[in-house]
């Protein structure tokens, strides 16, 4: 539970080639936190910790969710508690393309929307 909501922070990821959701679910956290700073966090957490923070990251996923990894999308968050919450959305579409030395399983492209909430 988040006491004071500070940020959120939103973006999209996509696997192209091969299928893989939590390729993209990390590509999305990525590209919601990768374009933004916080200098000022610290100074509001509680023991100016930056372990103090609480992140909840929102995945809408397309398919696939009993193959998401946890602890890589974890990983993707470089500092405080995090929480992942799993929705459906995200889609499906194809790539116009199979390509075997990708891995690819099929054509589609997995395209996933990530919603990063930062507090304490």
């Amino acid at each position: 539970m988040m006491d004071q909501l500070m940020f959120i922070q939103t973006g999209m990821g996509t696997d192209v080639h091969g299928q893989d959701i939590t390729k993209a679910a990390v590509r999305a956290i990525k590209n919601a936190i990768h374009t933004n700073s916080m200098p000022g966090i610290r100074t509001v957490l509680p023991e100016q910790s930056l372990e103090n923070m609480k992140i909840n990251v929102k995945l809408a996923l397309p398919c696939d969710h009993d193959k998401l990894d946890y602890e890589e999308v974890r990983k993707a968050i470089p500092y405080g508690d995090v929480q992942i919450k799993v929705m459906d959305g995200g889609m499906l579409t194809s790539s116009g393309i199979f390509l075997e030395d990708k891995e690819d399983k099929n054509d589609l492209m997995y395209i996933v929307n990530a919603a990063i909430e930062v507090g304490y």
